[in-house]
Formats: C-alpha cells, structure tokens, sequence
C-alpha cells in the first residue's frame, strides 16, 4: 500500500482482503459484553441498583458508621492488638489491616459491598448454576439486599457481615462447578472457613457442615483433606497465639460461661446435685429462671459468676461452668430441649419483640442521634481519650445527617423481612430436600443446613439475637431454589402437581363441560437418571 505525498499514516480501517479491522477491538468487546449482560440480567440490574442508592443513603446519613455495644470491644482489641478472651477476635486483626486509613467509612463501605456481592452470588447460583428462572433467581437475593435491618447490619462495626460474605463465597465456590470443585478450589474453601471461624464462633461448627455435605456427596477423600488441613492453618494459629496471650490453646474462654448462661433458664440444682466445687453456680434461690434470660446470669450482676475471682472470662470459671452445664443437661434433658426450641423459634416470629432488652434492642436501629461511647472504652492515648477516637484520629461520635437518616430510618421501620416468612422459606427448601431423599437431599441441603445451623447453634450454646437470624436467610432462599430447580424430585414434584390441576380444570367446549386429561406419562429410568445427573450423584 503506497501513502500519497503530503497524506498523514493511519491505520488502514480495512484489510486488503476487504474484511473490516475494528479501530478499537477491546472497547468493541467491551461494548458486546455490556450488551450482553444487561440482556441476560435487566430485571437483577433494575433490583440491583437501588439497593445501592439505599446503603449509599446509609452511609449519607449516618457518617461514617453505627455503634453496638461489642463494637467498641473490637476496637479495644485492634488498637491493644490482643485477642478478647470473650469472643474470637479475628474481625479485630481485619480492623487493624485497615487501621492505617484512619477510616470507619472504608469499613462500613466496603461491608455494604460485601452484603451487595452475597446478593450477587446468590442470584449468579440460581440463575446460572441452578437454571432458575430471572424472577425467581432474583427474588432469592431481594431479602438480603432490601432488609432494611441488613443494611443496619452491613453499617455497624462487627464482624456479622464479614463472616457473611466469607461462607457464601466459600458456598458458591463448592456448588460452582456440577462437575465438583478442584483440589485447589477445595483449599480455598477451607481457607474461606478458617477465617470465618476467628470471626465467629459459630464459624467451626459450620465446617462440620461443610465437610459433613462433601462426605455425603461423595468429594473425593483428597479434596475434603484439602479442605480441613488449610481450615485448619487460620484456627489453630489463631488458637496458638491465644496459647501465648491466655495461657489455653482455644479460640476463646467464654464457651463453658455461655453455655451455663444457657441452662441457667431451667437449671435446678436440687435435680442437678452438682459436687460441692459448683455450688456456687447454682441461681441464687437454688430455683429457676431467678434471673430471667439467659445472658443476664453473664451481664447483669450479681451473678454466681461473680463469686468467682475476676476476669469472668478466664480458664477457672470457664472450665467449672462447662461442667455445670454439662450436668445440667444429662440431668434435665428436656428442659434444655425445651429452651432449645423456644429460641431457635423466636427466629420465626411475625413481628420483632424489645429482646433482650430495650438498651440493645435499639442499637440494632438507625436512631436519631450516636451511642455514646461507653465509659469504659477510655484509655489515655496522648491526646485521644478513647479507643474509637484513637482509631479514627478524631471525633468516633456518629454523626446524623437529614434527610438521608430520616429515608433510611423510615424505610427500617417498614421493609424487613418477618420471621414467620424465613420459616415458610425454610420449610419450603426442606420440603424439597425430603423430596430428594433418594440422593441425600441433593446439593440445596448444604445451604439449608447452613441456615438452620446458624440459628440453631446459638439457642443451644449461648441464646437467641435478631443479630444472628440475618445472616442465615441468604442461605435459607438459595436453599429452597435449589430445592426446586431443573431437574430435581421437587421439580417433579411440582410439575405433576401443576400438570393434575390443569387437567381437572381442562374444558371441554365442545359439550360445555369439563373433560378430564389423559394421564401423565410415566417417569421412565431414563428420567431419573436425568434427574440424578441434575442433582450432582
């Protein structure tokens, strides 16, 4: 090709073959992929993008952050850089990664992103992995992306939103691929879970979960042993430096003091006949329930905890009331039962209750004005007085702008998701595992199993928070679209339900009556191997 005199060098716009060379192939793909995602996700991206005006209203009204009471704990343990023998303290060695950027707003914004992307993996699982349907794949994701209570959850300083995040990816990880994960996907899923569990407590018993749903669906022995040795590295470091702080290879020493907390609601030493070193456990009138829910035996004095040397969260009374409890259950199995079930089904109520009481009730609020910082967060850090502020260089105090708080507080007050319907949801996705029982449940067993067990766990350790339920509903609505996506038994199920109804309501016109259909076609072996293969077996 020649250039002609005085004319500038460009790319030729065409080769000599006469095809057409784009000026721009990666903006050309870029543009391609644009289009072909608002087509095959429209009605995910219109719900999307409001739920996102909502948290940046959030953050808008409430600068930068909300407190709750364990909140300034936290912060006590990042800035003293221990770990609390109370609670793991995981979330406290995340907060001092961040420590640097001297910002509450990084943190609650990148927690709002978090609780956006378990709504994408949510929806990206149902629609894709699961075939379901745009609608259906998106109303899965609308409870935690509208709850107004969760976008409460994402703005506090805790670790409930972290934790969160961690199990659904490692969750979508596992279920990702029909084909099953790799060994080197099962690593990071342990890994996934590892942090998880120094960020909560109830974070190992989900990894009997998991490693209990890989068994079940026949993972390979190499790729479950991947999983649990590098679950493994986090929580047994985590468990060697509270070795070195505490004295005790364990994540905490508040699981014995919960766990008496807990049978403290029935707990009747008359019946127990405790040994003589936990008298002093016993409630004050040797009766029960003397001091009403359970924490109170943990937080409000006098408690037979108090009789004991301080801290109360140290390996003596930790130990002594593990045992108690331990007795206590042998002795009144019932009882424990009973209080058992009555939290786990104060998670399905209609409406919200003031539980525990009032003073914690409403921090998991967007109030009118900041909780104040508890007296015993001061510390003398040269001209800061408080851990908060010493974290933030500066004023800790929330402050609360209008008209965003006043948006965000009303839309709380009106759009959650009720309890009685997260039942409904959960029978809904065990309805479909039953279904299944032919393979175990199928693959939606492992995210219901997750959602029981997080509100399970606590009323049978500690005892029942609202603060607890959220996470587990995200769960519970994958659980029941895999319960009933393509190619399962509650397919089937429905299908030849819908199938029976349209035929007793078929018309025959030509006699002004209804006629029956003929009847459905039998399931051959050839369907249920369909189905099998569908389900992952």
């Amino acid at each position: 090709m020649r250039v002609m005199p005085g004319a500038t060098s460009r790319a030729p716009s065409a080769r000599e073959d006469g095809s057409v060379q784009p000026a721009a192939p990666a903006l050309a793909r870029a543009r391609s992929l644009a289009a072909r995602v608002w087509s095959d996700h429209r009605l995910f991206i219109l719900v999307l993008a409001p739920a996102v005006l909502l948290r940046v209203d959030a953050e808008l009204g409430y600068r930068w952050q909300s407190w709750f009471n364990d909140s300034f704990e936290y912060l006590a343990n990042t800035i003293s850089f221990s770990l609390d023998p109370t609670r793991v303290s995981g979330y406290s060695v995340w907060l001092r990664i961040l420590e640097p950027f001297h910002s509450y707003a990084l943190i609650t914004i990148l927690q709002h992103l978090e609780g956006l992307s378990v709504g994408v993996m949510v929806y990206a699982l149902a629609r894709h992995r699961f075939g379901a349907k745009a609608w259906i794949a998106t109303l899965a994701a609308v409870p935690v992306l509208y709850d107004g209570f969760e976008i409460q959850l994402e703005h506090l300083i805790l670790s409930d939103v972290p934790f969160l995040f961690l199990v659904m990816l490692a969750t979508t990880l596992l279920l990702w691929n029909p084909a099953g994960p790799s060994t080197r996907v099962c690593a990071v899923i342990g890994l996934l879970l590892g942090l998880g569990a120094v960020l909560r407590s109830i974070g190992l018993p989900l990894v009997a979960v998991f490693a209990v749903y890989m068994i079940i669906r026949r993972v390979s022995w190499r790729k479950v042993a991947a999983a649990i040795v590098v679950c493994a590295i986090p929580v047994f470091g985590y468990a060697g430096v509270f070795y070195l702080e505490h004295g005790q290879f364990a994540m905490s020493d508040a699981t014995g003091v919960f766990l008496y907390s807990r049978v403290m609601s029935f707990a009747n030493c008359s019946v127990i006949h405790p040994p003589a070193s936990e008298l002093e456990l016993c409630a004050p009138t040797g009766g029960t329930d003397s001091l009403g829910i359970a924490q109170a035996y943990i937080w409000t004095p006098p408690t037979p905890l108090d009789y004991f040397p301080p801290p109360k969260f140290s390996p003596v009374p930790n130990q002594l009331g593990e045992d108690f409890a331990i007795r206590a259950i042998k002795a009144q199995p019932f009882d424990y039962v009973k209080a058992v079930v009555h939290d786990t089904v104060m998670a399905f109520g209609w409406k919200r209750i003031v539980f525990p009481q009032a003073a914690t009730y409403d921090e998991y609020l967007f109030g009118t004005h900041s909780l104040p910082i508890p007296s015993w967060d001061r510390v003398d850090l040269g001209k800061y007085h408080t851990y908060a502020s010493f974290y933030v260089r500066g004023n800790p105090l929330t402050e609360v702008v209008n008209p965003f708080a006043t948006i965000i507080r009303v839309y709380q007050e009106y759009v959650w998701l009720p309890g009685t319907v997260y039942c409904l949801i959960l029978l809904a996705g065990l309805g479909g595992i039953v279904l299944a029982w032919r393979r175990l449940g199928g693959e939606a067993l492992l995210p219901w199993g997750i959602s029981f067990a997080m509100i399970l766990v606590p009323a049978a350790t500690a005892e029942f928070d609202y603060r607890y339920v959220l996470p587990a509903v995200p769960f519970a609505c994958l659980a029941a679209v895999m319960a009933f996506s393509r190619g399962t038994a509650g397919r089937d199920a429905l299908t030849q339900l819908t199938g029976l109804r349209r035929a007793e309501g078929t018309v025959d016109t030509s006699r002004g009556g209804i006629e029956a259909a003929p009847p459905a076609p039998a399931v051959d072996s050839g369907d249920d191997e369909r189905d099998l293969a569908a389900d992952g077996a």
